[in-house]
């Protein structure tokens, strides 16, 4: 008789490892709420345009303005030594001059200035240097003319132009030459006007905004008496008074509100997908990406903002 044995006893199955304890502090990446993200991409677009401002009327302006200056100062330079520098509204080939062409050579020894002025007036023109308002007559010519350039922005070229005395000297070299004047008066708004000028006398007005740094409360005017000889005028087809309201004093240009918003919308979708980046790469492999393209889409939208400013900022 065969002796069945029992079966061996079966191992119970092994019992599940433990889940690991979660850090002090941690949350698992399915619990960031999306409103999250949303506050994350308005603080980046915050900040970007903070310190694309902060930068655009400063430190950036400021190279910005030395770049510009450098690379008129060149063309200018060129355009006198072939004889083809404007010496009117138009260019040696008949065609109406762009605006910011150079059109003169701007020096003040009393203040150590020293700027090429470029044709036009509008905010965007005077972030490259002072702006010849293209309505009036060039300098060296019979008539009025009219040069404008910011107080504190950009380089601020007019910044000093209260402290200008009676009798102070002022160059500028056109394409005609160089005209001398003189300052003869320092006027604010509602003043008295200078005197009619008689028939070839020539009168200079350099124009720049009044008020603390950054918050223009009017405007001041330097007249200076040109005292060298009057140089011929050539017909101006754009004639005094033609001109849009954004070459006007403490004008704004409307038309820069294109640009604006479509850096904004870069930068917009620039702080999405940085948002976005986040949650997959981690944090400091964001921003070492994330951070340069940020600032750099800031600058430009502040850059194109600055324009609807008031050009004598």
């Amino acid at each position: 008789m065969t002796v069945l044995s029992p079966p061996p006893p079966t191992e119970a199955p092994p019992a599940p490892a433990p889940l690991p304890e979660p850090e002090p502090g941690a949350r698992p990446a399915h619990s960031e709420r999306p409103g999250l993200a949303f506050l994350g991409a308005a603080l980046c677009l915050l900040a970007a345009l903070l310190l694309g401002f902060a930068a655009n009327l400063t430190i950036v302006g400021h190279l910005q303005h030395s770049r510009d200056q450098q690379t008129a100062y060149d063309e200018f330079r060129r355009q006198l030594a072939l004889g083809i520098a404007p010496v009117g509204q138009r260019t040696y080939d008949g065609k109406m001059l762009e605006p910011g062409a150079p059109v003169a050579l701007l020096r003040i020894p009393a203040l150590g200035l020293k700027e090429v002025v470029g044709e036009g007036t509008a905010s965007g023109v005077l972030m490259s240097g002072p702006g010849h308002r293209r309505d009036t007559p060039l300098p060296g010519q019979a008539g009025t003319s009219v040069i404008m350039g910011r107080q504190w922005g950009y380089g601020s070229p007019f910044n000093d132009l209260h402290r200008l005395p009676v009798g102070t000297e002022i160059r500028l070299t056109t394409g005609q030459g160089t005209a001398v004047y003189r300052v003869s008066g320092l006027r604010h708004e509602g003043d008295p006007l200078p005197p009619a000028l008689k028939q070839n006398e020539g009168r200079l007005t350099l124009i720049t905004a009044a008020g603390a740094p950054y918050t223009p409360s009017g405007t001041i005017r330097v007249d200076a008496t040109l005292t060298s000889t009057t140089r011929p005028s050539p017909p101006r087809p754009l004639a005094l008074g033609w001109i849009d309201d954004s070459e006007q004093a403490l004008g704004t240009e409307d038309a820069a509100w294109l640009p604006v918003f479509l850096w904004s919308q870069a930068l917009l979708l620039a702080a999405l997908l940085t948002m976005a980046a986040h949650r997959v790469w981690g944090r400091w492999q964001t921003w070492i990406v994330g951070a340069p393209v940020l600032a750099a889409l800031g600058l430009a939208v502040s850059g194109a903002a600055t324009r609807l400013l008031p050009n004598l900022l």
